[in-house]
């Protein structure tokens, strides 16, 4: 099941302060630009975990997040 479809508007949502990822991303929103797919839900055997949403971030850098860690805003 895919979440989120290009377009969408997502925020992003990493509430482990010890995550490194944190401080940069958690709370920020954006735009989804671009479902991708690898072989990362072979690893977990979660099928969730194949895809990656490229999110093009209010401040115009584009980065790559899991399921896991995007809300709608």
């Amino acid at each position: 099941m895919q979440r989120f479809s290009e377009g969408d508007r997502v925020r992003i949502d990493i509430p482990d302060e010890t995550d490194p990822d944190h401080e940069r991303y958690h709370g920020v929103r954006g735009t989804v630009v671009a479902v991708l797919e690898d072989d990362a839900g072979l690893t977990t055997g979660d099928e969730r975990d194949s895809l990656l949403f490229r999110v093009d971030l209010e401040d115009g850098d584009k980065e790559d997040f899991r399921w896991r860690d995007l809300r709608p805003p």
